[in-house]
C-alpha cells in the first residue's frame, strides 16, 4: 500500500478529466444557446456527455469520501458534523450559482450538481463503512431515478423537485436529483471501498505519476474553484470574442 494521507494522483488526474469534458460541454452547450449554433446541447450526444459528465463527478465523489473516512476514522475525526459542514457549504455554492443565473437570466438552477453533491456528502454518512450494501443501494436508487423518467412522474410542488419529480414544461440547464445522481455517489463509495480499503493505494497504481496524469492534476485538485468560475469565464471569453451575444458586454 502506498502511504497514507497523501493525495492519489489517479483521483485527481480522474477528476481532472471530468472538468475537461464539463469545460467541452458548457462551451458546446453556450455556443447552442446564446450563438444559435445546431448544436443541439440539451439532446442526443450531447446530452448524454453531459450525462457521463455528471456520473464521472459524483463517482469521484464517492470514492474520495470512502478515502478520507477511512482516514478520518483512524485520527479519531469521524464525526457527523464534518461531513454537515462540508456538504452544506457545497450546497451553499450551488445556491449562490442559483442566485447567479436568476440574476443574469441564465435559466432555472434549483437542484443542480453542487447542490446533489452538498446534499450527498450528508446523506452519505450512515453508508460510508460498508462495501455491498453501497452498490446493492447505488444500484436501486439508480434504477428508482430511471423508472421515475420512464414513467414522466411529475408536480406542481417544487419541494419534490430535489427527489426528481419535475413540473411538467419546466426545463432547467442544470438538474442533478438525489433519484437517480446520489445513487451514483453510492456506487463510488462502494468502490472506493473496494479499492482503498485501509486509506491507502493498492500497488497496482504504481509510486510514479505518468506524464499525462500531471497535466490533469492541477485540475483535479482544484475542481470546486474551476466548476464556480468556469461558465462565467467560457461565457465572457465567447461574446468578448463575438462568438456568442448575450447582452451582457
Amino acid at each position: 500500500m502506498a502511504e497514507k494521507g497523501q493525495r492519489f494522483w489517479e483521483v485527481d488526474a480522474a477528476r481532472g478529466v471530468a472538468i475537461l469534458m464539463m469545460v467541452v460541454y458548457h462551451t458546446a452547450y453556450d455556443l447552442d444557446v446564446f450563438g444559435g449554433y445546431p448544436l443541439d446541447s440539451t439532446s442526443g450526444f450531447w446530452s448524454l456527455f453531459a450525462d457521463l459528465t455528471a456520473a464521472a463527478f459524483l463517482f469521484l465523489v464517492g470514492v474520495s469520501l470512502s478515502i478520507s473516512h477511512r482516514r478520518a476514522r483512524e485520527r479519531g475525526e469521524e464525526r457527523f458534523a464534518r461531513y454537515l459542514l462540508r456538504g452544506s457549504r457545497i450546497f451553499g455554492y450551488g445556491m449562490l450559482l442559483t442566485l447567479f443565473f436568476w440574476l443574469f437570466d441564465l435559466g432555472v438552477v434549483t437542484f443542480g450538481i453542487l447542490h446533489l453533491i452538498g446534499a450527498s456528502i450528508v446523506l452519505a454518512y450512515p453508508f460510508l463503512p460498508y462495501r455491498v450494501p453501497n452498490l446493492l443501494a447505488g444500484l436501486l436508487v439508480i434504477a428508482a431515478g430511471a423508472a421515475m423518467m420512464a414513467y414522466g412522474v411529475s408536480s406542481a410542488s417544487p419541494w419534490l423537485l430535489p427527489l426528481g419529480v419535475v413540473p411538467e414544461g419546466l426545463s432547467m440547464p442544470d438538474y442533478r436529483p438525489l433519484l437517480p445522481w446520489f445513487g451514483v455517489v453510492l456506487v463510488g463509495l462502494f468502490a472506493g471501498n473496494a479499492v482503498y480499503a485501509g486509506g491507502g493505494r493498492p500497488d497496482l497504481f504504481g509510486s510514479g505519476v505518468p506524464a499525462i496524469a500531471r497535466l490533469l492534476l492541477p485540475l483535479g485538485r482544484n475542481s470546486l474553484f474551476i466548476y464556480l468560475v468556469h461558465q462565467p469565464v467560457i461565457v465572457a471569453l465567447l461574446s468578448l470574442a463575438g462568438v456568442i451575444d448575450t447582452g451582457l458586454f
